[in-house]
């Protein structure tokens, strides 16, 4: 019976080729961009997943109070990291860390700069490395480095990179320990392409090894893991006041806690000390255009066959009058649309893997269909089934309830409101379109308004370097001199921060007529003299 359904099915679609085209294409494109903001979403939800003990990882950081309102900040002080791993049992591992910058590393001729961080040994086995060659305990030597796969090919081409000698920003020498697997994209700590030991910063930064018993220096990072048995807001109740008690003078009453490496990457924003949100808008809100754009297809194939139906009236007559009953029209109109659904799905793949190269490139992701998984190919037959059961549903019901007699005597007639559910659906579907259209308009107009809004200097022919090596700060200034001789560069100028980042802020400061009772927090950037000149 089933078998008879799909012939069936077949050649309505090949007797009606236009019609059928329309249908599949209609429904194809719905499906392939719900497809592709599906794509999107499951990658935003696995975010830092990777990490085997993810649920377990959390970020040190805190609150700070200033004119009435609470920042919060990730940057903390580097005593804090020796107070918790010396006096609370409820951590497993706690690992100091520097941020991920930039270096220069050299091996023999080659010479890259790649992004990585300092960080406390036990890093490794916090973040779950997967280790190629070496050990995770590979940071224990404080002249060490472990690296990721790609440094590695890049590097050491064909050579074995463990034990090699690497010049780092050419003043420390460091030995390859490891060599881990590229960590996925999307993860908060996917442009760490190194690790090197947090005593070596002690070492190879003087100005870090002040601030080992400094409590006012927020300037460092601070990861943990807890042990199975604890539980983040208890622990954070615990060491609330780590750094107040040490710097009771601090005006800005630091209060310290635990941020889950679960809800990093979708609640990073806060206001006033509580968490107000963040990339997870983006998702509920992608979400609700997938599921509008597949609701629309499906509207649409339904509008189609319900304006079809007196065309399919006689054939109802006839196959009610030699004997079937309305299950088997019910089930017949079905595998029609059930057969229009699959078809979609095939070309909405082709649809999908053709435009993921554009769809990265506009969303900055590494998308692929998961070609071998068994769970995508269940969901999507599983979304397919749901499609066209969905969109086959009224025609299905609404053409196996015309009674044979009256249309096989042709005194069948529409009643009034036969089409009234097809009008409604009509409705909704430009309703939602016209909404979706709107919407489009508004996001496309902020973006632009967002890019071409004043910036408070002139960006044209501005070019950004970093100084990584000490070479590069002691002769700055020959630097700038051959720049400006060049006749190429109009000026040149240093500063602690990039001009479209601030590395700094600081509170206390004090002025005339200043209310004791408030204080700023102001943004502070170390620049030469000729800062302001561009």
């Amino acid at each position: 019976m089933i078998r008879n359904y799909f012939k069936v099915a077949i050649r309505a679609l090949l007797k009606n080729k236009v019609y059928s085209l329309i249908n599949i294409v209609g429904l194809a494109l719905g499906m392939a961009v719900t497809m592709l903001i599906g794509l999107w979403i499951w990658d935003e939800l696995t975010y830092d997943r990777y990490h085997q003990n993810h649920d377990r990882i959390a970020q040190v950081m805190m609150h700070q109070s200033w004119d009435g309102r609470k920042g919060t900040q990730t940057a903390v002080p580097v005593p804090l990291h020796h107070e918790l791993k010396e006096k609370y049992s409820d951590f497993k591992y706690v690992v100091p860390s520097s941020w991920t910058f930039g270096h220069i590393l050299a091996y023999k001729g080659t010479k890259l700069n790649k992004t990585g961080n300092y960080m406390g040994a036990d890093g490794p086995h916090m973040l779950s490395l997967e280790m190629l060659k070496g050990t995770r305990m590979g940071l224990k030597d404080p002249h060490s480095i472990i690296i990721d796969e790609s440094l590695a090919k890049a590097l050491f081409l064909d050579e074995d990179p463990i034990n090699k000698i690497v010049k780092i920003d050419n003043k420390s020498e460091v030995k390859v320990t490891g060599v881990y697997k590229d960590l996925p994209n999307n993860t908060e700590l996917n442009e760490v392409h190194y690790l090197l030991p947090w005593e070596l910063y002690l070492i190879a930064e003087p100005w870090v090894k002040e601030s080992r018993e400094s409590w006012g220096n927020n300037s460092f990072q601070t990861y943990v893991q807890l042990q199975p048995t604890a539980d983040f807001e208890k622990v954070s109740a615990k060491i609330k006041n780590t750094i107040l008690n040490h710097n009771p003078k601090d005006a800005a009453k630091p209060e310290v806690f635990l941020h889950p490496m679960s809800k990093w990457h979708l609640y990073s924003e806060f206001k006033n000390g509580v968490i107000a949100g963040g990339r997870i808008e983006f998702v509920w809100l992608f979400g609700c255009i997938g599921a509008f754009v597949l609701l629309l297809a499906c509207i649409n194939f339904m509008n189609l066959s319900t304006a079809r139906s007196e065309k399919r009236a006689k054939e109802v007559g006839i196959r009610k009058a030699i004997g079937s009953v309305r299950t088997q029209l019910v089930g017949q109109f079905l595998s029609e649309s059930l057969l229009v659904s699959f078809l979609a799905l095939a070309l909405s793949i082709l649809l999908v893997e053709a435009s993921l190269p554009f769809f990265n490139d506009l969303s900055s992701k590494h998308l692929a269909l998961p070609w071998q998984s068994p769970v995508f190919w269940l969901m999507a037959v599983g979304f397919t089934v749901f499609t066209g059961l969905i969109s086959g549903s009224y025609p299905a019901f609404y053409l196996s309830s015309f009674q044979p007699v009256k249309v096989l005597k042709g005194t069948f007639r529409v009643g009034r409101y036969a089409s009234l559910p097809r009008k409604v659906l009509v409705v909704l579907q430009f309703t939602v379109s016209v909404t979706l259209i709107i919407g489009t308009i508004a996001v496309f107009r902020q973006v632009q308004f967002a890019k071409d809004r004043p910036v408070g200097f002139n960006r044209e022919g501005l070019i950004y370097l970093n100084m990584n090596t000490e070479e590069s700060y002691k002769n700055y200034q020959a630097f700038r001199t051959e720049l400006l001789s060049s006749g190429v560069v109009a000026n040149v100028t240093k500063s602690s921060s990039p001009i479209t980042q601030l590395y700094s802020n600081q509170i206390g400061f004090d002025w005339k007529g200043k209310d004791p009772n408030k204080q700023a927090l102001f943004g502070t950037v170390a620049v030469s003299e000729d800062f302001g000149k561009r």
